[in-house]
């Protein structure tokens, strides 16, 4: 039986504005069919987007959303979830929107574990605003913002975000809908901060002006970082140089901080 997008898109906002190709075409099918497995009611859910071409996801999902200013995504998911705790707040944000500006808030989310799905475009640049260096930008590479090539060190978001504390971390590219939807399942099942880094194509602001070709090919350069974890660990430490493990990387039980604020109302309550 054909899976029957209608019910969670809205489908009056179709066609997106994605260029054609984009990974976050993908990332949307897959969140979509995630809830779907997971029997949520789309009024209990609230997905919270910033600025970027990922912004535009809360645009097409047919659920309670917010179109954030620049950074703040997390910011706002926050207090969402503190005033909702019974719901399921998804925060979808590109690597220049929430590891740049909004890195800040990554971080103490991380930190506070609290029970936010956090989804990673991570295209490598800053694609709506015309091709910014990013923190995930490789060194050497093309942008506006470094024309003679980048000369940043970059990191790696699913270390940073476990050094933090976060409780759940994923990553899978756009290469796999299926395996993206696998993870999303599991990490929003997950209770705590769940971390989701997603490693899309942007082959217009960063494939074209890197001369790196089209769609089919920034999918293939992408292909050729990524490894399954098991792999990954099965590498010496030279051999792990530009690569980058996929699968779930770590699922730990913690206290959640919607949990932890509770106890403290229900003790200044006398309960």
């Amino acid at each position: 039986m054909a899976f029957n997008y209608d019910e969670y898109l809205r489908v009056d906002k179709l066609p997106t504005l994605w260029c054609w190709g984009c990974g976050d075409g993908v990332i949307l099918k897959s969140i979509v069919r995630a809830i779907d497995a997971l029997g949520w009611n789309m009024d209990d859910v609230c997905l919270v987007s910033g600025i970027g071409c990922s912004g535009r996801m809360s645009s097409y999902v047919n659920c309670n959303t917010v179109h954030t200013t620049h950074g703040r995504a997390i910011a706002y998911a926050t207090g969402i979830k503190l005033a909702n705790p019974d719901k399921h707040v998804i925060v979808v944000s590109g690597d220049g929107d929430g590891l740049a500006i909004g890195g800040n808030h990554t971080i103490h989310a991380a930190r506070r574990n609290i029970d936010i799905n956090f989804i990673l475009v991570n295209n490598f640049i800053y694609g709506l605003t015309n091709s910014q260096t990013s923190p995930t930008t490789p060194k050497g590479m093309w942008t506006v913002t470094a024309q003679y090539g980048n000369i940043d060190n970059n990191f790696d978001p699913c270390k940073l975000v476990e050094s933090a504390g976060a409780s759940f971390i994923a990553r899978e590219s756009v290469l796999s809908s299926a395996k993206i939807e696998k993870i999303f399942v599991e990490g929003f099942k997950h209770k705590g901060f769940s971390f989701f880094d997603i490693h899309s194509n942007c082959h217009i602001n960063l494939g074209r002006k890197n001369k790196m070709g089209e769609a089919v090919e920034v999918l293939k350069w992408i292909d050729s970082r990524t490894i399954s974890k098991q792999k990954y660990e099965a590498l010496n430490d030279e051999e792990k140089i530009g690569k980058y493990p996929t699968g779930i990387l770590k699922q730990e039980d913690k206290t959640e901080y919607c949990a932890s604020y509770q106890e403290v109302i229900n003790r200044l309550q006398g309960k």
